[in-house]
């Protein structure tokens, strides 16, 4: 990958979009994982306005303490870039009263989950409203094409999506490049979404580059019976996840009503 070039080229992509839509610029959640790191620096390259928010929820101190660093050095960097802290904490527990938490605990525990990501897009959209910004998107490839591994109208719910054609290992290469701080750099990835530090590979079974691997082998046409061993047992991760979550990466579906009906 041209490193240099690709992040030249998504920086005037963004740039184009946001003055094509006559907004001020784009707002971002920052999570202290290197989606948001690299999306958020690629995003305060334009020179346009940048809002990145820390929407903490029962987070892991990790988290919270590597988001911080990347925005304090975001904000040493750019002087386009501000900050605010919405503790949805409290949004969270007193939605907890309203609804009803009877039912297998895992399933429980899944819709929750899901439920913060929401707040969160919920959050970033107030914000954009009143500015005048975009809300960008910190997929990437693996996770919104690949196993679908984001929530459905929470994180997947963004204006626009600046890294989503690029796979996990080419973001690190890009965080790299931007000088992304280490603690970020060398954390194992996690969505954050259960209040401990739990990573992606934990929930998901398999390593980012195991993840890539299975990717590609289906697109280039192997099947489950190409494989033994481990590699039989990722790409079966793999295959589950694409399958099950392509609600989440195709349009919604639409009802259309027979012409001779109208």
């Amino acid at each position: 990958m041209q490193t240099e070039k690709v992040v030249d080229y998504i920086v005037n992509w963004l740039k184009d979009y946001a003055t094509n839509a006559k907004v001020n610029g784009f707002v971002i959640g920052i999570s202290g994982g290197i989606d948001s790191a690299v999306t958020s620096t690629l995003c305060a390259k334009t020179g346009l306005d940048l809002l990145c928010i820390e929407m903490p929820i029962h987070q892991a101190e990790s988290h919270v303490s590597r988001a911080q660093e990347h925005i304090s050095q975001l904000k040493e960097r750019f002087s386009n870039v501000k900050d605010t802290r919405v503790d949805l904490t409290p949004v969270f527990e007193e939605f907890k009263t309203e609804v009803s938490l009877d039912g297998k605990q895992t399933i429980v525990d899944m819709a929750l989950a899901n439920t913060r990501a929401r707040l969160r897009m919920t959050t970033l959209y107030y914000h954009a409203g009143l500015l005048g910004l975009l809300v960008a998107g910190t997929g990437n490839k693996v996770e919104d094409f690949g196993v679908g591994f984001y929530t459905k109208y929470g994180d997947g719910g963004v204006d626009l999506s600046p890294i989503a054609d690029l796979l996990k290992s080419e973001v690190y290469a890009i965080g790299e490049f931007l000088n992304v701080p280490d603690s970020i750099m060398n954390a194992a990835p996690s969505d954050g979404l259960f209040g401990d530090a739990r990573s992606d590979e934990d929930q998901i079974g398999a390593s980012y580059p195991e993840l890539e691997w299975a990717m590609a082998q289906k697109d280039s046409g192997k099947t489950i019976g190409d494989f033994e061993g481990r590699q039989r047992e990722v790409f079966e991760i793999f295959m589950r996840y694409n399958s099950s979550n392509q609600h989440k990466m195709n349009p919604i579906p639409i009802c259309e009503i027979p012409k001779e009906l109208k």
